[in-house]
């Protein structure tokens, strides 16, 4: 099993505006010093934070682009993540330039040991003075850049070492950290990340036998209109990937599919009092949706905020 589910990520240019309009729609804490941007890496991302503890909230926020500049550091990059754009489809709302995981070593250096053994197609990026550490991407190799399914079912992957991120050693304590004074409203963790699929069995059978990932449960939802894999890690207060296949065309998710195609769906929070978080999002004249049970959180309220306020991403709010 993987650490850590690094961030929740959105690819859209002017992350910058992206990172003041979730600060000031849903109250997403920002930085200056967590705004990421090099020279020789030519990006610019943000690491959000939904709890300004990450040993409370150790996965993330992320909107980040990358620019279109020459990249010495990685000159790969730029054809892989076209390739990437081709194969999510560049008009889909929710784009990924990576679903970034983590894991510690030795179990990192090991994997990498297995998917040489394996044969399976992967690249990593050369240490630099800014990352002097190891990155790689599955799917594609530096002779072919073009990114291909065929070792993680198109979840568009990118492994990394836990150690470089610095967490606090909180997070791996057998229970989730818990804020010290929380107040009705406050969000506490990202709690889920949606990854809408065509065929889950054939992706569970992948991450399965290249990576040795198993789901940690699989269910049908008859409510929600689809099936669902949750992919945990051994941090237990990261989010969860939640691995989606519909199985009705007339649902939320059978129509993004069938609209989109596969690729990110929801970015889901757990709030202190969800009824205070939708006070909250009235005030700040925030759409959203308030269902009052979902089968996607067990049957408690989900609260669902209109795609339209925050450039097409989708957010969710669950009561932990």
């Amino acid at each position: 099993m993987f650490d850590l589910l690094m961030s929740a990520d959105m690819m859209l240019e002017d992350p910058d505006g992206m990172a003041d309009l979730l600060h000031a729609k849903l109250g997403i804490h920002k930085h200056e010093r967590w705004r990421q941007a090099f020279d020789n890496h030519p990006y610019i991302a943000h690491f959000l934070r939904v709890h300004k503890s990450l040993a409370v909230a150790p996965t993330r926020v992320e909107p980040q682009w990358h620019l279109d500049k020459p990249n010495p550091g990685d000159p790969f990059f730029h054809d892989f993540l076209e390739s990437l754009k081709d194969y999510q489809g560049r008009f889909r709302p929710m784009l990924t330039h990576a679903v970034v995981i983590t894991l510690r070593q030795p179990a990192f250096g090991a994997l990498i040991d297995k998917l040489m053994r394996r044969e399976l197609p992967f690249r990593m990026a050369q240490r630099t003075e800014e990352m002097p550490f190891d990155r790689l991407w599955l799917g594609t190799t530096p002779e072919n850049l073009a990114y291909s399914p065929e070792v993680d079912g198109g979840l568009c992957i990118e492994i990394m070492g836990t150690e470089p991120l610095q967490m606090p050693p909180e997070i791996f304590n057998p229970e989730p950290t818990q804020p010290r004074d929380s107040k009705p409203g406050d969000m506490v963790r990202v709690t889920a990340r949606g990854f809408l699929v065509r065929n889950l069995e054939d992706v569970l059978w992948r991450l399965s036998t290249n990576l040795d990932w198993e789901p940690a449960t699989v269910e049908q939802l008859n409510g929600e209109g689809y099936r669902r894999a949750r992919m945990g890690f051994n941090c237990v207060g990261s989010a969860s990937l939640d691995l989606i296949q519909p199985t009705y065309w007339d649902c939320d998710a059978g129509h993004y599919l069938n609209n989109w195609g596969p690729g990110l769906y929801y970015i889901r929070i757990g709030v202190n009092d969800l009824q205070a978080k939708a006070e909250d999002l009235n005030a700040k004249g925030v759409k959203f949706t308030l269902v009052e049970s979902s089968e996607a959180v067990g049957g408690k309220a989900l609260l669902k905020v209109d795609p339209t306020e925050l450039r097409g991403q989708m957010f969710e709010f669950e009561e932990i």
